[in-house]
């Protein structure tokens, strides 16, 4: 019984999209190991993404059971299709975030610390649509939060490459958000939803959808400024650069009808090449 419930909300929560930010994770503590980090390290960085994503959509389906009911989109989410309790989803949440914070305890001070701060910031992220538009970013911050973390956890520190490549996760995860939030263009201004297409309409929003990841690029271009990435990683920003061309390519403000293939595939195709082609760039400077 206990597996089927977990087996529903894993679903629900579309566990396989950490797949996002965990590479950017990877990267970040690669950077900062400047080669192969500890083993343990990056257990317990895994374990810490697994716990605040988990933690994060569950309890964003919590707190959007009721729009999701009425939406027909999301109408068949396990909470309002009623497959599984708000009581099942609350323990996950709670054992999630449990989680986050005792892998960060297994990291080190500056971690542990830090960690109800990233909690406050990957929950506040599901109320954010009530009241500003900036809600896309909010999602991007949430998510930009792993490169950064990643580096904490190695170093015991910040510094600048974390702070950038977190920018441009910023900006990646912000700029496919708007993308995303075309589909409820309507249900959004119907309920009083914040959203940068709700308040401006799908073509504008695509337009700066199509700014942001320009200006994600660049950033990612001015990574290597302060590392030691070099030519693998260029290559790595080349291909994340056709893709995201591609992906507005496929979606225009008429046709929606790709938006999952540029959301979830074309975008975790983004980060895994980033991460390989980075990691890589790290290992040969090891020889």
């Amino acid at each position: 019984m206990i597996f089927r419930k977990i087996k529903i909300i894993l679903e629900m929560i579309k566990f396989e999209h950490t797949i996002f930010a965990l590479p950017f994770a990877i990267m970040s503590a690669f950077i900062a190991s400047d080669g192969i980090p500890a083993p343990d390290k990056l257990i317990w960085i895994l374990f810490a993404m697994i716990g605040a994503r988990s933690c994060a959509m569950a309890f964003n389906r919590l707190a959007d059971s009721g729009f999701d009911s009425a939406n027909p989109r999301t109408a068949a989410r396990a909470i309002p299709a009623g497959r599984i309790t708000k009581r099942a989803v609350w323990v996950f949440t709670v054992v999630s975030a449990a989680l986050l914070v005792f892998a960060a305890y297994k990291l080190n001070p500056l971690a542990f610390t830090l960690s109800p701060v990233a909690l406050a910031v990957i929950v506040g992220y599901s109320y954010s649509k009530r009241w500003t538009i900036l809600s896309h970013f909010w999602l991007g911050l949430s998510i930009s939060i792993a490169p950064i973390g990643a580096w904490i956890a190695i170093t015991g520190t910040l510094d600048w490459p974390p702070m950038l490549l977190g920018s441009a996760v910023l900006l990646w995860i912000g700029g496919f958000d708007i993308i995303y939030a075309c589909q409820d263009y309507e249900f959004d201004r119907k309920h009083g939803l914040f959203s940068i297409p709700a308040r401006y309409g799908k073509q504008r929003a695509l337009l700066l959808s199509s700014t942001l990841h320009a200006v994600m690029v660049a950033v990612l271009i001015g990574v290597t400024a302060i590392t030691d990435l070099g030519v693998f990683y260029l290559i790595g920003v080349g291909i994340v650069t056709i893709l995201l061309i591609y992906e507005h390519a496929i979606v225009r403000p008429n046709d929606l009808s790709r938006v999952n293939l540029a959301f979830f595939t074309l975008n975790g195709v983004v980060s895994l090449v980033l991460m390989a082609l980075s990691v890589a760039d790290m290992l040969v400077g090891i020889n």
